[in-house]
């Protein structure tokens, strides 16, 4: 039997997070399914950091986060941040969401079409209708970042046990016994940073689930366009969230920035989802898409209200939610990690009450 003050069930970015931000003030351990650490969502992201990104809460956990991403903050001698920008176009049906979106926005350019297109030569300028440019957002180093915080994490002493599922979470006393992997654990505190499998783990512990819903993103990776160095390129977006592209190692990773509702499993992507999506990109390009050199899918899961949970469950002592990041996860885990750290060892969050409030998990009890 194996004994800590806090038991994390999740070795994605989440679950790795917190334990690096708790490890210096008490014991931890962190249980991962499969054999590698982030295998899943976090392992599967092309995450870009944007301020805008999100709600008001997802904002402001955003902003929280930059300090640590830019400098590498306890974790790196050296930020996890590369230059990139991230270009937003609107056809005509699509400049009422450009509009809203630049409403809630801060360090945003309205910009020209022509101006669009000197930036990524092959859009279409005649069917832009609007664009608007942040140039402030940037590419992550994901792997980079995850490994920092495990690294931080073991220093400390926390243990972070692989091809470790749990099969059995009950509590006895106090304290929260799990079996996983064979072995047996004990904990004060058990922290379900699960990802789209946080219900299912919650069910296992005997606690009320959220209604977290796990949602498939699909990508793919195409050969430059003949003639093109895309390497500075932005991250293109379509107003409407239809499609996206990036850079991504000389290519380019187009997504059908596809949200559709599945059970958690190993994700992998529908053939057809992924042809429209490629049929949008073409759309707005002048790139006819004739090779595909890759495709995967992550899991992105939410809540109804599309914000994190994070906080004490109100019927179920010791039992502590960090799931339903959705696709926010990556540049919100320096805060919300510190966040959900904090609120574990009792200290005062950095981040105000509102933001605080509306991550308790209690909130979706109340709807």
């Amino acid at each position: 039997m194996q004994s800590s003050d806090f038991l994390i069930i999740g070795g994605g970015i989440a679950g790795v997070g917190v334990a690096a931000h708790l490890a210096d003030s008490a014991s931890v351990t962190v249980l991962e399914t499969e054999d590698a650490l982030g295998r899943h969502s976090t392992g599967r992201s092309a995450a870009i950091f944007i301020k805008n990104y999100g709600n008001a809460t997802l904002r402001a956990l955003n902003a929280a986060s930059e300090q640590v991403l830019a400098s590498g903050g306890d974790f790196a001698e050296t930020g996890f941040l590369s230059p990139r920008g991230e270009l937003v176009i609107a056809m005509a049906d699509e400049v009422d969401a450009l509009d809203a979106y630049l409403a809630g926005a801060e360090g945003m350019d309205v910009i020209s079409p022509a101006e669009a297109v000197r930036m990524v030569p092959i859009l279409r300028e005649e069917l832009i209708a609007k664009a608007a440019m942040e140039p402030d957002a940037r590419d992550i180093d994901v792997d980079r970042l995850l490994q920092s915080f495990a690294r931080h994490a073991k220093r400390l002493g926390a243990r972070l046990v692989q091809n470790a599922p749990a099969t059995s979470i009950r509590r006895e006393g106090d304290a929260w016994r799990v079996e996983a992997g064979g072995e047996v654990y004990h904990a004060s505190v058990l922290i379900n940073a699960a990802g789209a499998w946080a219900d299912e783990v919650a069910g296992l512990a005997g606690a009320s689930k959220v209604g977290m819903q796990a949602m498939r993103r699909s990508a793919a990776i195409l050969p430059a366009p003949d003639g093109h160095d895309v390497s500075r390129w932005p991250a293109v977006v379509s107003a409407s969230e239809s499609w996206y592209a990036k850079p991504e190692a000389g290519k380019l990773m187009v997504s059908p920035a596809d949200e559709d509702p599945v059970d958690p499993h190993d994700a992998w992507p529908d053939d057809m989802v992924m042809a429209e999506g490629l049929y949008r990109f073409e759309t707005a390009t002048n790139v006819p898409v004739t090779r595909v050199e890759r495709t995967w899918a992550g899991l992105r899961s939410f809540v109804a209200d599309r914000t994190p949970v994070a906080g004490f469950a109100p019927e179920t002592p010791g039992f502590f939610w960090l799931a339903g990041q959705g696709g926010y996860g990556i540049q919100t885990a320096p805060a919300l990690s510190r966040l959900a750290a904090d609120m574990c060892l009792g200290r005062e969050p950095a981040l105000g009450a509102t933001v605080v409030s509306a991550l308790d998990p209690g909130r979706l009890a109340r709807v």
